[in-house]
């Protein structure tokens, strides 16, 4: 009960003043809280104020109709300052993206409205608070773990409590948003959520699913994105930051952020800034897996380049030859196991094909060998290379390169079948070998000869 009133007493003070009244009409508009109406009546907004956040109180009249949340009694007041609305019937001013007054669908017998108890209706005019605002709308968290789902909004609440502050402080009227946008934002909380979880619950796997709702309620029109993150990336994500692959991620997210280099904004006090970054292309990329987990490989694994004309997006000058230093076999391995559930003997056998290939390379010097397996277009000529390859060796006396059955099972299912992703199995032969190369310094002592990014652009 103390933590109902204290919360209550906090919004009872808080929401019927700016920052918190301008930014409610993204969640409540029309409400006692945000109706410019009673801008020149603010005992009108302490009216509703008291009737929808201490309805929860023992002493609240109650209705024969039962809560839709909670199935406790609904609240027996009709929740306006007219007393006009029926008694604990809640709509689209009291919750989110519900239907408005006189709108009769959707409900049995055409009648209009949410029977809510005291306390979720408390419940739901906390909602806001535990959200991040992005975008001018709501980010909301939910996940199948309730405790992931409370870390999310104590962070989002104890954030937007900082902020409210600093504009009560600076004289604002609006809520500062953070730089970031939706999908960056959710990825960069996800993942200081996850540090703050490795270090309370070392070793102990526990993978979530998380979906974000990024929604607005306003007048001006109602607005629902949903962006999920399934078991396999969150897991992913958990475990590359953990002391043996954070380094890779590290230089991987570096790399991932937009270039804002030059670019300065003004404040209204007329001193300029830098700009921060508002997005990284690696972070919102995740939220197009697995479905796109060869691009994904290709792109931030083996350094691929995007060709596009969006302002800021390091991706166009992404480089195999030039950041050999960012290519890891081991974060790759890792995506492969949690995000792709690829076979481990497939992968087993895929790495070591990396490693023969790459000590060909540097022992012969065979740039040309290393030039068309980097651009091969066809599968007929991936086959053909390594077939030459073999060939030459015997007639060294050397053992082949690439066994049969090894063959079979990174390229090829069951006869002349070849896998549909074989430039997936390709990419990651490539990825094993530069790593590898790059570590034997190769790659540097030979890149003035080989070719040019320009031949590595998406097909």
């Amino acid at each position: 009960m103390e933590d109902l009133e204290a919360i209550a007493s906090y919004m009872e003070e808080n929401y019927v003043v700016d920052p918190l009244k301008s930014f409610l009409t993204v969640a409540f508009p029309n409400s006692g809280f945000t109706q410019p109406a009673y801008d020149k009546a603010p005992e009108k907004r302490k009216i509703y104020a008291k009737k929808v956040l201490w309805s929860f109180q023992a002493d609240t009249p109650i209705s024969s109709e039962k809560c839709i949340y909670t199935g406790k009694p609904a609240v027996g007041l009709s929740l306006d300052v007219k007393n006009e609305l029926p008694p604990g019937r809640t709509y689209r001013q009291h919750i989110p993206l519900v239907t408005g007054e006189d709108v009769i669908n959707f409900h049995p017998y055409g009648d209009a409205g949410l029977p809510v108890s005291g306390e979720a209706l408390l419940a739901i005019q906390a909602f806001p608070l535990g959200c991040a605002k992005v975008g001018g709308r709501l980010l909301a968290v939910h996940s199948d773990d309730s405790s992931f789902a409370y870390r999310f909004a104590k962070h989002f609440l104890t954030e937007n409590r900082k902020a409210i502050l600093a504009a009560q402080q600076a004289g604002e009227k609006k809520l500062a948003e953070p730089p970031r946008r939706v999908a960056t934002l959710l990825i960069e909380t996800l993942l200081e959520l996850e540090r703050e979880r490795n270090e309370v619950q070392k070793d102990e796997e526990h993978p979530v699913s998380v979906t974000a709702y990024h929604l607005s309620n306003s007048g001006q029109g109602i607005a629902l994105d949903i962006y999920y993150l399934p078991l396999e990336i969150t897991d992913f994500l958990r475990v590359a930051i953990t002391p043996r692959y954070i380094t890779s991620w590290e230089k991987l997210k570096a790399r991932g952020w937009e270039i804002v280099e030059g670019k300065r904004s003004k404040k209204k006090d007329g001193v300029e800034e830098v700009q921060q970054p508002r997005f990284n292309v690696l972070y919102e990329d995740l939220f197009r897996l697995p479905d796109e987990a060869s691009q994904f490989i290709r792109r931030y694994f083996l350094r691929r380049p995007v060709r596009n004309k969006i302002p800021g997006d390091p991706r166009a000058g992404y480089s195999l030859l030039n950041e050999a230093n960012l290519v890891s076999w081991d974060l790759t391995q890792l995506f492969l196991e949690k995000v792709v559930s690829m076979d481990k003997n497939r992968i087993e056998q895929i790495r070591k094909l990396g490693d023969v290939l790459a000590e060909y390379v540097n022992n012969e010097n065979d740039r040309k060998f290393f030039h068309s397996f980097l651009t091969v277009k066809r599968y007929d000529n991936l086959r053909a290379s390594l077939i030459r390859l073999n060939v030459a060796r015997m007639k060294n006396y050397q053992d082949p390169v690439v066994s049969f059955d090894q063959y079979i099972e990174i390229f090829e299912q069951g006869e002349e079948l070849p896998y549909s992703d074989w430039r997936l199995a390709r990419d990651l032969v490539l990825i094993r070998m530069v790593e590898r190369l790059h570590g034997l310094g190769w790659i540097e002592a030979n890149k003035e000869s080989l070719p040019d990014t320009e031949v590595f652009n998406e097909e």
